[in-house]
């Protein structure tokens, strides 16, 4: 056993935590070797890993595996007393987002490896997320599991007993987000009793243990489960820890593979075996994903001035240097691209040629879409997130029309493949406005239409560029990933990027046959076959059959 106290962390800046690491007896030192994180580490002893190990290592059984069990983080007003000022557990534990994950990696991890053992072998872990399980109980094994969520490039493993996924922090949504993502390879073992309900005011852990093992089951997920008759404690995990460390470990080293969901929008939209492939990397703010009548993607670099174009399978080269600060981009059905330049409040043209013109002056244009008759659709945030956003229609000369005024942080456009909605992104809220487009292109009947799922941190959509499937599914750029909703509003699926990654930034469909999907985090591009085609905002009004009740 290693022992110390971590105070160092500027996630949770102010916290210290006990850390207690052990190291079995046939570890050499000589190259890394599997990692099992405990969470809520001051409990370790009770599920006598130590001797699970020392055995099941020694039956070869599981792999040799060093343990690195953790408290959570105190901010002490008297230690010796006992007495703290913030105890972390809850917002560490208990929060969805991935700043646990982050702790584990940067900060916590390095901090182990640079111990020795009593007769001075180093601390070596492996980096494979195959060779990574996490575990723990209660408010831990809520943080377990999202841990391997967020960043199953780090772990893939995960032990969860009297998980807390109720309505603490938001553990209650992870259900319907398993149902609506895209699978990830991660394998997971739950355990609960029917009794459990620590407190009734956050819900029943009973129910949402067994919700979370339906929802793993529907999305394919390695997911197995021991339900018993026991109330908030661990006892049982005690009997049956060597089980489930061999079903955890079963067929290792052979990696962990994501399943096949039983979401039928995910079936319908994405082919067998075509992940996302990166195109390009090393931008520092990439935005404005468009692409032109042949299919061909280009995309703004703001801070180094650049627009730079893709052609079909090809890397990103040079389109237009010494372009201003671009945001967001859209093509006219003749190949001219438009812009918006939010710092000089400008709207800007771009021939095939590379020549830029200017189109209008006076707006701090956010996002924008062009449709086949001409008409230019811009959103406008307003200058402070209290200040009401405005949405523009453009001629192609500069005409400026105010459409509507008052939305929250207005970002991404687009327009229904019938030409019959507009359609406006909140990036701070989860809404997306709809609107009936007439034909002189003015707007009507204004409604909160679709609703979009949030992240912890930080707590809004993100939204962004928006884009249409021929079959009338829109896909949104957001904070948690490509969400794909339906005509009623609902999302149905969530595509995220490769982890790790940032929020997605910007989407496009493109490619020869509009079959490829395009996104960015700002730093990456990537882009993914799909099984359905991209309808392109200036593309001829297209009939989408509406199936509400659906």
């Amino acid at each position: 056993m290693i022992n110390f106290t971590f105070a160092e962390s500027k996630i949770y800046p102010g916290t210290q935590r006990e850390v207690s690491v052990y190291v079995p007896s046939a570890y050499t030192g000589d190259k890394p070797v599997c990692l099992y994180v405990k969470l809520d580490g001051s409990t370790w002893a009770s599920w006598n890993e130590p001797a699970v190990f020392e055995n099941l290592i020694a039956r070869h059984e599981m792999p040799v595996t060093i343990m690195v069990a953790l408290t959570h983080g105190t901010i002490w007003k008297d230690k010796a007393k006992e007495e703290g000022l913030r105890y972390d557990r809850t917002y560490e534990w208990d929060s969805t987002n991935d700043n646990l994950a982050r702790f584990l990696e940067s900060e916590l991890l390095p901090a182990v490896e640079k111990q020795v053992t009593a007769n001075g072998k180093p601390i070596r872990l492996s980096r494979d997320p195959n060779d990574r399980a996490i575990a723990g109980l209660s408010s831990g094994a809520i943080a377990a599991f999202t841990a391997a969520w967020q960043r199953p490039d780090l772990f893939r493993r995960v032990i969860s007993t009297i998980g807390t996924y109720v309505t603490m922090r938001g553990g209650d949504q992870y259900p319907g987000l398993i149902r609506k993502t895209e699978p990830k390879p991660i394998r997971v073992f739950l355990e609960d009793g029917s009794t459990d309900c620590w407190n009734p005011v956050f819900g029943s852990w009973w129910l949402a243990n067994q919700d979370m093992e339906t929802a793993l089951t529907y999305a394919d997920y390695d997911v197995a489960h021991a339900w018993g008759t026991h109330g908030h404690d661990f006892s049982v995990m005690n009997a049956i820890l060597p089980d489930v460390l061999r079903w955890v470990w079963r067929d290792w080293p052979a990696p962990i593979k994501a399943g096949i969901s039983g979401n039928s929008t995910l079936k319908e939209i994405l082919p067998a075996d075509e992940p996302w492939q990166l195109v390009g990397e090393g931008y520092k703010a990439a935005s404005g994903l468009a692409v032109n009548p042949r299919g061909e993607l280009v995309f703004a670099d703001a801070p180094d001035r650049v627009i730079y174009k893709i052609a079909s399978g090809g890397k990103p080269v040079s389109f237009v240097a010494d372009a201003p600060a671009i945001q967001g981009q859209a093509f006219d059905k003749d190949g001219t691209l438009y812009a918006t330049v939010p710092a000089d409040r400008k709207i800007i043209s771009v021939d095939p040629a590379g020549a830029r013109h200017d189109v209008a002056s006076d707006i701090r244009g956010s996002g924008i879409t062009v449709t086949n008759s001409g008409a230019i659709f811009v959103s406008e945030p307003g200058e402070h997130s209290d200040q009401p956003s405005n949405l523009w229609l453009l001629d192609p000369a500069g005409k400026k029309t105010l459409l509507d005024s008052g939305l929250s942080s207005a970002s991404g456009l687009a327009v229904a493949p019938d030409k019959g909605l507009l359609l406006a992104a909140e990036a701070s809220t989860q809404w997306i406005y709809s609107y009936v487009l007439q034909a002189d292109n003015t707007l009507q009947d204004k409604q909160r239409y679709f609703w979009l799922h949030m992240t912890d941190i930080p707590n809004n959509s993100g939204a962004s560029d928006m884009y249409y499937d021929v079959n009338g599914n829109l896909y949104t750029a957001t904070n948690m990933g490509i969400q794909v909703a339906d005509r009623s509003g609902r999302v149905r699926a969530i595509l995220p990027l490769p982890t790790p990654c940032g929020p997605v930034r910007s989407i496009c469909f493109g490619g020869s046959d509009f079959q490829t999907l395009y996104a960015t985090d700002g730093h990456k591009v990537y882009a993914r076959k799909m099984s359905i085609k991209g309808f392109a905002p200036y593309a001829p009004v297209q009939a989408v059959q509406f199936r509400g009740w659906g």
